[in-house]
C-alpha cells in the first residue's frame, strides 16, 4: 500500500501465518530429527554397537551433509548474549538444541559421542583405519592437551564480546566442511586436521573443540545418570586402557571428557572380560567345589 505522500508500507492487509501453520510447515524437519534422535537414544540405551554405527552414519549423512546443522560455539555466543533464533521459524533447531541440552544434563557429552556430524565422521574414520597407524598419547600429555579446548572457548567468547563478530568461528570449528563452502586456507587447515586425526584418534573432539569444552563444563556439574562402577574398579585399569577418549584417569571417569561412547559400559557387562564378573564366576566355582567336597565326605 502506497500513501499519498509516497511512503510504501507493503500490504497492510497481509495475514501473518499462525504458530500452528508455521509448525505444520516445519513438521517434516521436526519429524526427521525426532526419528534420528530416537535412533540415537535407542542405540545408546541398548548399548548396541551395530545401532551405534548406524547412528554415526546417519549423523554424517543427515545432520552433516543433508541439514548441515550442528550445535556450534556460535550458539554459545547466542546463549550468553541472549540472541537465539526466533522460535516460530526455527522449531526443528530448538528441538535439536533442547535435545542436546537435556541429554548433556542427564548423561553428559552424549551429543559429542553420537550426534555431532563431525565427531561421527572421525569415529567412522577410526573404525576403518588400521590400528597400527594410531599413536598412543601418554596420560600426562593427554591431560595437559585437554585444557587447550577450554583456552579456545575462553578466547572465542572473549573475542565475541570484544568485537561483536562471529565470522572467526570457521577457523576454530571445522563443521563448515559439510557445506563445501570455504576458502583455500580453510580447506588446507581441514586437510591437516584430518591427516593428524589419522594418527591421533578423535583429535579435534578431545583437544580442540570449544563446543565440547562448553558441554564438558555443563556435564561436569550435572550428569544425572552416571556410568555405573563396580567395587573392583578401584583397582582394575582395564576400562582405563580401553577408553579411546582418555576420559578415565587413575580409574576415575572424568565427566567433562566422557562422551558416553559405550565402550566401558559394554565392558562392565561383559562376563567374559570384566574382573567383577570373573570374580563372581570364580567364587561360584569354589562354592560348588566345596559343596561337592562336603557331599562326598558326608556320603555313607
Amino acid at each position: 500500500m502506497t500513501t499519498p505522500g509516497g511512503w510504501d508500507f507493503g500490504d497492510a492487509g497481509e495475514v501473518q501465518p499462525t504458530l500452528a501453520q508455521l509448525a505444520f510447515d516445519q513438521a517434516p524437519d521436526i519429524v526427521l530429527f525426532a526419528a534420528f534422535a530416537a535412533l540415537a537414544m535407542t542405540s545408546f540405551l541398548r548399548k548396541s554397537i551395530p545401532l551405534k554405527y548406524a547412528t554415526l552414519v546417519a549423523s554424517v549423512l543427515y545432520m552433516g551433509f543433508y541439514k548441515s546443522e550442528l550445535i556450534s560455539v556460535v550458539n554459545v555466543f547466542g546463549l550468553l548474549g541472549g540472541n537465539l533464533p526466533i522460535f516460530s521459524h526455527s522449531m526443528a533447531w530448538y528441538a535439536f538444541a533442547i535435545f542436546t541440552a537435556v541429554t548433556t544434563v542427564l548423561w553428559g557429552r552424549l551429543y559429542c559421542g553420537r550426534i555431532c556430524a563431525y565427531g561421527a565422521f572421525t569415529q567412522l574414520m577410526d573404525a576403518v583405519l588400521p590400528r597400527w597407524l594410531r599413536i598412543d598419547i601418554s596420560p600426562a600429555i593427554e591431560r595437559r592437551a585437554g585444557y587447550i579446548k577450554y583456552a579456545i572457548l575462553v578466547g572465542a567468547i572473549g573475542a565475541f564480546f570484544a568485537t561483536g563478530k562471529i565470522a572467526f568461528y570457521r577457523y576454530i570449528e571445522p563443521f563448515w566442511m559439510f557445506t563445501f563452502k570455504a576458502s583455500t586456507v580453510l580447506w588446507i587447515g581441514l586437510g591437516v586436521l584430518l591427516l593428524a586425526t589419522v594418527f591421533v584418534r578423535n583429535l579435534y573432539c578431545r583437544f580442540l573443540c570449544p563446543l565440547g569444552a562448553f558441554l564438558g563444563l555443563v556435564a561436569s556439574v550435572t550428569t544425572v545418570f552416571r556410568i555405573k562402577r563396580w567395587s573392583e574398579c578401584s583397582s582394575c585399569r582395564l576400562c582405563e586402557k580401553t577408553c579411546e577418549w582418555g576420559a578415565i584417569r587413575k580409574r576415575v571417569i572424568i565427566k567433562a571428557e566422557c562422551v558416553r561412547c559405550d565402550d566401558c559400559e559394554i565392558l562392565y557387562d561383559n562376563k567374559a572380560r570384566c574382573p567383577h564378573w570373573l570374580l563372581i564366576a570364580r567364587q561360584a566355582r569354589l562354592k560348588a567345589r566345596r559343596w561337592v567336597a562336603q557331599a562326598v565326605s558326608g556320603a555313607p
